[in-house]
């Protein structure tokens, strides 16, 4: 019995997505909740498994073939059993492959093993997974050890790998031989998108202050080792701004809120977005009902973000619902930025690098360990004293964070 696979609902707002790679060949067999095909949406890669056990009979979208939901993608014979001259995909001259060039297969060779992320990866960077050294269990190629292999290729340290071929309209610049292109992925495409989407739209403010994370330093230098004996996670800074965070937005509803139409909506619950880099651009995940969370439960949460992220396990599920975004580009050494805000929200807070700078302390000088905040704003719904007042409020939380214990 032939079973049909489609494109499965992939979550709200999510109309369509990109074939990113199919981990499966026809003629392969496949087992029931094994993985067939990655789809790229514009958020993230969704790995859509088999409903069945049986054989992938024939392949209906290629790789890099843009398909919609509920669209065929291929389909399983129940009853069937694995072929031996496996069959090809059927082609398509209108679609594209995005994918790493392949070695010939020798007589009885093993196709290598690799992960799914590993292998997104590989065919993001136009690399073939076969010349790449496997860390995992019985050699499996892992993601980083394909991320070591890009970081080798750019160091010069390996021969770079097939790239894309240069566009005919830029043979003529003397500078095209030199040049790699690249077509963007769907999820860096519609990062740009909406980064632009937010400046034309949006009436876009920052304002700035300085935080003395001194006393916080040394609360987290005294506790966390017990912190971390009884929750199990790092004591991190990003609990502690998260949790000044849903404190100042309750004195400032302003900041929590979105324009729709011609209203305000004011959002009475505090899902906070927390900004985290991936190779293959920046992805949100959301604290749900942060404010309900103890600072356990948001370092758990958000180290598991983290993981996810990197193992591009993130669901779209994991990226909705934001009401207020935090980005820390102090993890990267950035002194100050002006972040965009991550619409339909109203605001995103720029947390950045700790830097020791000679400071005015009761009349004397002292050497301080401070931070510069920065909120980027919607000027149509915040106004210029509710910006302000929202960062000297964290900041008092923040230099003293007993009033974060007491709610003052």
């Amino acid at each position: 019995m032939a079973v049909e696979i489609r494109v499965p609902v992939m979550g709200e707002s999510v109309s369509e997505g990109n074939i990113s790679q199919w981990l499966k060949k026809p003629g392969e067999m496949v087992a029931v909740d094994e993985p067939l095909v990655e789809i790229e949406t514009d958020k993230v890669a969704v790995e859509v498994p088999s409903p069945v056990a049986g054989v992938l009979v024939e392949i209906l979208a290629q790789e890099g073939d843009t398909v919609e939901i509920d669209a065929l993608l291929a389909t399983i014979d129940e009853t069937g059993t694995a072929s031996v001259a496996q069959a090809a995909p059927k082609t398509d001259n209108a679609s594209s492959s995005v994918s790493a060039p392949k070695i010939a297969e020798q007589p009885g060779a093993q196709e290598t093993k690799a992960s799914p992320a590993a292998r997104k990866h590989a065919a993001d960077n136009n690399i073939d997974v076969a010349n790449v050294a496997g860390s995992g269990r019985d050699g499996r190629v892992m993601k980083p050890d394909v991320l070591s292999a890009v970081e080798k290729i750019a160091s010069g340290t390996t021969p770079s790998p097939a790239v894309t071929p240069v566009a005919q309209n830029s043979a003529s610049r003397p500078e095209a031989a030199r040049e790699d292109r690249v077509k963007m992925t769907r999820l860096r495409a519609t990062i740009a998108k909406r980064l632009k989407d937010a400046q034309n739209t949006a009436a876009i403010l920052t304002t700035f202050n300085e935080v003395d994370l001194g006393e916080i330093m040394a609360l987290r230098s005294t506790m966390k080792d017990e912190f971390e004996k009884r929750h199990g996670a790092r004591l991190g800074f990003m609990g502690f701004f998260v949790k000044a965070a849903i404190a100042a937005l309750r004195e400032i509803p302003a900041v929590n809120a979105e324009i729709e139409g011609q209203e305000i909506v004011y959002k009475n619950y505090y899902n906070i977005g927390v900004a985290v880099g991936t190779p293959q651009g920046l992805v949100v995940p959301v604290l749900r009902d942060a404010d309900k969370m103890t600072l356990g439960d948001v370092e758990n949460t958000i180290a598991a973000y983290g993981r996810a992220a990197r193992d591009g396990k993130l669901s779209i599920a994991d990226m909705q619902g934001g009401t207020f975004t935090i980005s820390n580009g102090g993890v990267y050494g950035s002194l100050m930025s002006t972040p965009i805000i991550n619409p339909p929200q109203s605001a995103i807070l720029g947390m950045h690098k700790i830097q020791q700078r000679p400071m005015a302390v009761n009349g004397q000088v002292e050497i301080r360990p401070m931070m510069y905040l920065a909120l980027s704003y919607d000027h149509r719904i915040i106004d210029g004293k509710e910006a302000v007042t929202f960062l000297v409020r964290m900041k008092d939380m923040l230099e003293d964070p007993r009033r974060m214990l007491l709610d003052l």
